[in-house]
């Protein structure tokens, strides 16, 4: 039986939901068949959009760029996991623990908390998000991720970035006031450092964070996989969007180890 292969990406491009900061994406038709005889598009804007992996440089400064990531990080046997989560929840340490198939020490990993399905130029999915901060980072650090991919808006959960009191924010200050009515607790209290997550993976650990997985991801979840994400060699590059691929083999003769 041929292999089956899976897009694990949303769709990249003009119109496209974007994480709420400037700039946004631009993308303008230069030639046409009829006129030039030619079909030509031109992109103008920065590469944190879609579904995009991160660079140390992005959070940390004299950190390695995107080619400071090892070529094989980018390949290899891991596995797609279901972790449900709802607004505001986040992906712990205990949850990565307890994931089936069970995640193992040198594995891509891809989490599917559902999400996906709600991407969308919404408060909902950038500002409602669930998502990872430091104790689930340090799970995966401590447990030898060699990839990490989430269906979420930001490898770190949106409490823990600009969109309130951290670095450059409040962008969306109205947050911090709804999440103490939703929580009864201070944003600063659950989430005191700003994405503490992306510096624990990427920094600490060398592993590089994928934001904005979707696509088949239902379809490869539950299953051991080889997968593949590759950004541009680009030197100075902080970050990159990615097309990530999922392999399966109905015979399990085309694999790395362990079980399906």
């Amino acid at each position: 039986m041929a292999l089956e292969i899976y897009d694990l990406t949303h769709r990249w491009g003009h119109g496209m939901p974007e994480w709420p900061s400037s700039p946004g994406i631009n993308v303008a038709v230069k030639k046409f068949h009829a006129k030039d005889g030619v079909y030509q598009a031109e992109f103008e804007g920065i590469m944190h959009r879609g579904t995009h992996m991160d660079a140390p440089l992005h959070v940390t400064e004299n950190t390695p760029s995107l080619t400071g990531y090892p070529l094989p990080t980018f390949f290899g046997t891991g596995v797609a996991v279901s972790i449900p989560k709802g607004k505001w929840e986040v992906i712990t340490a205990a949850d990565l623990e307890n994931a089936r198939p069970q995640i193992r020490r040198g594995d891509i990993v891809m989490i599917n908390t559902g999400m996906h399905h709600k991407m969308a130029d919404t408060d909902e999915y950038y500002g409602y998000s669930p998502g990872l901060y430091r104790d689930g980072a340090e799970w995966c650090v401590a447990h030898g991720v060699k990839m990490l991919g989430v269906d979420v808006q930001a490898n770190d959960h949106p409490m823990a970035t600009k969109l309130v009191d951290h670095g450059l924010g409040p962008t969306h200050p109205h947050l911090i006031d709804e999440y103490k009515e939703h929580t009864g607790r201070d944003v600063k209290e659950d989430f005191p450092d700003w994405e503490a997550a992306h510096k624990t993976l990427m920094v600490k650990a060398g592993i590089p964070g994928i934001e904005n997985v979707g696509g088949d991801l239902d379809k490869v979840t539950g299953k051991r996989c080889t997968f593949m994400a590759f950004p541009w060699r680009w030197e100075e590059g902080e970050g990159c969007v990615v097309r990530i691929l999922a392999v399966v083999d109905p015979d399990q003769t085309f694999r790395f180890g362990g079980d399906a």
